[in-house]
C-alpha cells in the first residue's frame, strides 16, 4: 500500500518521486509518518545538545545539510539533499543553493556585527531559510531546530518553546504560527519572535 498524505495549510506536498524515497515501506498514513519522523528528529535534537559549534561551523551549507540528514535520514533517502523540484512555496529549486549562500553570508555578518539582538538573528535566519525551502519535506521543523541551535550555541540562551508544540497538527497553535510567519513575510519579525517564545 502506498503512502497517502493529507496536507494541512502551510505544508508542502511531496511529489511521487519524493514519496518513493521513503525508507520504511510499512508507513502508509500521515500519522505513522509523523511518528517516525518525530523519533528521527528527537535523535537530531539529542545530537545538537551533545555538541557545541561556533558560528563559522553553524553558518555553512554543510551544517544545514547535515542537520537535515540527522533529522530525517532514518525516514527519507533524500534527507540532507536539496530539493530537485519546485514547490508551492520557496524559491525555484535551481536557486536554493545560491539563496542559501546569501543567507549564510548575511547571518555571519549579523552575528559578527551584532546587527540584531541574538533572538532576532535566530528568528530572521529561521524565517529566511524556511522561505527558501531547501528540502522536499521538513523545512519548518529544520528551520525551528536551526534557530534553537543558534540561540543555544552562539548566545547561550534557552531554546525556543515554539508554543510548546511540534506544530505538525492542525490546531490553534499552528494557526498562530502560520499567522506570525505571514506577518514576517511582510517584513515585521516581532510576532514570530513572540510566538517562538510562547
Amino acid at each position: 500500500m502506498a503512502l497517502e498524505i493529507e496536507y494541512q495549510e502551510g505544508q508542502t506536498p511531496l511529489d511521487e518521486e519524493e514519496k518513493a524515497g521513503l525508507r520504511i515501506d510499512t508507513i502508509t498514513t500521515r500519522e505513522e509518518l509523523d511518528e517516525f519522523e518525530q523519533l528521527n528528529i528527537q535523535k537530531a535534537v539529542e545530537w545538537t545538545i551533545k555538541n557545541r559549534w561556533p558560528a563559522k561551523k553553524i553558518f555553512t551549507e554543510d551544517f544545514m545539510l547535515a542537520l537535515h540528514a540527522k533529522m530525517y535520514g532514518d525516514v527519507w533517502t533524500w534527507a540532507g539533499n536539496f530539493r530537485k523540484s519546485n514547490k508551492n512555496i520557496g524559491v525555484p529549486y535551481y536557486q536554493v543553493a545560491t539563496d542559501l549562500r546569501l543567507l549564510l553570508d548575511d547571518a555571519r555578518y549579523w552575528h559578527e556585527n551584532e546587527t540584531y539582538p541574538p533572538e532576532e538573528i535566530a528568528i530572521r535566519f529561521k524565517h529566511r531559510i524556511v522561505a527558501i525551502h531547501c528540502f522536499p519535506n521538513g523545512n519548518g521543523r529544520h528551520s525551528r531546530l536551526i534557530a534553537d541551535v543558534i540561540v543555544a550555541n552562539l548566545y547561550k540562551s534557552e531554546v525556543f518553546s515554539w508554543g510548546s508544540s511540534t506544530l505538525v497538527k492542525a490546531d490553534d497553535t499552528r494557526t498562530n504560527y502560520i499567522s506570525a510567519l505571514r506577518v514576517a513575510d511582510r517584513g515585521t519579525i516581532n510576532d514570530l519572535i513572540k510566538f517562538a517564545r510562547s
